[in-house]
């Protein structure tokens, strides 16, 4: 039996464990305020991120800050924001076992910076400690209620191998994918996508719009992956055309519903406060844009995104800069 400690309970967190849980792994859940553990570890339930699916019974409930966390696990799974990451790796580090893997579930990059979480791990965690990332269309309401979900590994093969088998399930599958950059690209630039999905949707238009801002969307995803080094295979696959489907169509995606809020009038500094949770894209959208510099590639979408979102830009103003733009092949 494979012991697992998660880190954050968020939606997404909690509903790993679940996951987890129910594959037959022991389950330690780990929360970040000994106030939210009380309430999960009394309640099994989290109404404000899974609505009435309970965590299973056999999840251990704590938060960080209790040391019993680290005991016996094989594997810690980092389920935080991206700007959460830099001051929780030291910490991490320190307690982690000998032998232990570390899995992350973000999404993003490192603010500021534009580094890989991979790249901020690693620093963290020395060359020694296995390490990979799991991504893909997984919206945490639809997995914890049982519905089928399929996600990609990446990262140390042995320990891909072993998170494969060890939450694979009748209704979540994973796969292995060997292009760890570009598994991390996809779920970062996916996000910023969403965002200007939500703001069409908020704008009143209609598939046509939303099928064309998804497929140069894309394109611009693969763009910058080609000129990262990555596998276009892999944005053609879970984490990029997958990942960026969900995300820029479904109802539970917070990415989505923050574009539609800029575009209906909300402020961007205050959409994260209004939904509730954490709104990756908005984190990583200027660090995106900047990667993308120093690669020299350019991103329309995503500096229109970055311009309606922190510049004052009206969105309705962005659509005409990306339509008027100068005629170009499709590539």
């Amino acid at each position: 039996m494979t012991a697992v400690a998660v880190i954050g309970a968020g939606a997404w967190g909690a509903t790993f464990a679940r996951v987890a849980a129910l594959a037959g792994c022991d389950v330690t859940l780990a929360c970040r305020t000994p106030q939210q553990a009380q309430m999960l570890a009394t309640t099994r339930h989290d109404s404000r991120h899974l609505g009435d699916v309970p965590l299973p019974d056999q999840v251990r409930v704590t938060h960080v800050g209790d040391a019993s966390w680290t005991q016996g696990v094989s594997l810690v799974v980092i389920a935080l924001p991206s700007r959460a990451v830099g001051e929780e790796t030291a910490r991490v580090a320190a307690a982690l076992p000998a032998g232990a893997g570390v899995l992350s579930l973000t999404k993003g990059l490192e603010p500021g910076t534009g580094r890989l979480l991979s790249e901020v791990w690693r620093d963290a965690l020395g060359p020694d400690v296995p390490f990979a990332v799991l991504s893909g269309p997984n919206h945490a309401e639809e997995i914890a209620a049982g519905q089928p979900a399929a996600a990609v590994v990446s990262g140390d093969l042995a320990l891909s191998e072993r998170v494969q088998a060890a939450v694979s399930g009748q209704a979540f599958r994973v796969y292995v994918n060997d292009d760890l950059a570009g598994v991390e690209l996809c779920g970062a630039a996916k996000n910023v996508i969403a965002l200007a999905a939500g703001m069409s949707d908020g704008l009143g238009f209609g598939d046509n719009a939303k099928a064309a801002l998804i497929t140069r969307g894309l394109a611009e995803m693969t763009r910058l992956g080609a000129y990262s080094g990555c596998s276009d295979a892999t944005f053609r696959g879970l984490a990029g055309m997958g990942d960026l489907i969900a995300t820029c169509t479904s109802r539970h995606s917070r990415n989505r519903r923050a574009g539609e809020m800029i575009a209906t009038g909300t402020p961007a500094n205050r959409v994260e406060a209004e939904i509730g949770q954490t709104v990756e894209g908005l984190a990583t959208v200027r660090a995106l844009l900047a990667r993308a510099e120093r690669v020299g590639v350019e991103l329309p979408i995503s500096a229109q995104v970055a311009a309606a979102a922190f510049d004052g830009r009206a969105p309705a103003e962005c659509l005409r800069v990306l339509m008027s733009r100068a005629p170009a092949s499709e590539r």
